[in-house]
């Protein structure tokens, strides 16, 4: 008898996705002038990939 392993569970829902990019993209407006907000706005557009 062979046991497969279970098939793991998401973490996120489809709308979560939705949530995520509406938050980093307010945040991305707030932190404009620092050099951080290219990551984040890269962050944004994979996010907007996958909901």
């Amino acid at each position: 008898m062979t046991t497969e392993p279970q098939r793991a569970r998401a973490v996120f829902s489809t709308e979560d996705f939705g949530l995520m990019k509406e938050a980093v993209a307010s945040y991305v407006k707030q932190i404009a002038d620092d050099p951080r907000s290219s990551k984040f706005s890269a962050l944004y557009h994979r996010l907007g990939r996958l909901g």
